[in-house]
């Protein structure tokens, strides 16, 4: 490992191969840095935090400090951060709360840009990348591939699903359907995510169906339910459209629907 002198490296700490730690920087007693993770410089990683390895921390971020939360009392909370992440200037990432799960957990291979916040209790999956000055308040789920651009923000307790798209400066109050894209404040969905799909190397024809039940579920005839309930009967082998259907399905809060859609409640009849 190589620890510049001006490091402050706390008794206890668990340090893997290969670490680099560079000037200036604070690692705290009960955190675990993988092999070859590297933190640039002036960078603090506090708490119950565990960085798993080669993940790259830039200046001035600030991992595991106290959740901005009034209700924390201390407890012993945990954030846990995953492979392969690269995490850029000025990012604060808090851990759990009693409240919440007692923890923060982001996946492999995520990139959190400059000045981007994650809340307490969120659960990341990964391949995400969330642009700058994204705000994730707590208690948020974010799934795999999910992409949000710069000045976006969720509320508390939103789920994005996987492979969504959210727009630049777009407020999420509400839960996100996978492979949607979402605009606006307030949001609203605005499509299927073709160009990210296509980039992901997704079937054509996979598209193609998943297009015609998004027009599907979110026409204006009948009510929600009978609408996805429609939709997985015409395509009970496409995952796409079943990863939908069961996102739908098990929502326990309102979802972003398409800016000329009336508010829907899931399984309402």
């Amino acid at each position: 490992m190589t620890i510049h002198p001006s490091a402050i490296i706390e008794p206890g700490a668990r340090i893997g191969a290969g670490v680099k730690v560079g000037p200036f920087c604070v690692v705290g007693s009960d955190v675990t840095l993988g092999d070859g993770v590297e933190l640039i410089s002036h960078a603090v990683v506090t708490g119950r935090t565990s960085v798993g390895a080669h993940t790259v921390v830039f200046p001035f971020a600030s991992v595991g400090h106290r959740p901005q939360d009034l209700k924390y009392a201390g407890e012993p909370s945990t954030l846990s951060i995953g492979t392969d992440c690269v995490i850029r200037e000025h990012v604060t990432i808090n851990p759990g709360t009693a409240g919440g799960g007692m923890k923060t957990a982001i996946g492999n291979h995520c990139l959190l840009m400059i000045g981007v916040h994650i809340g307490h209790d969120c659960i990341l999956g990964d391949h995400i990348v969330l642009s700058n000055n994204t705000g994730i308040a707590g208690h948020c789920t974010i799934d795999d591939y999910v992409i949000m651009s710069g000045h976006s923000g969720s509320a508390q307790f939103v789920h994005i699903g996987a492979h969504a798209f959210i727009g630049g400066m777009t407020k999420v109050e509400k839960d996100v359907i996978p492979y949607g894209t979402v605009l606006g404040n307030p949001a609203a969905l605005s499509g299927v995510n073709i160009v990210g799909l296509k980039r992901r190397g997704f079937d054509r024809e996979a598209i193609h169906r998943l297009r015609t039940a998004y027009r599907m579920i979110f026409a204006s005839e009948g009510t929600l339910r009978e609408r996805v309930d429609d939709a997985s009967a015409m395509f009970p082998d496409e995952v796409l459209v079943q990863d939908v259907v069961k996102f739908v399905v098990a929502a326990e809060r309102p979802l972003t629907l398409p800016g000329n859609l009336p508010i829907n409640v899931p399984g309402e009849e």
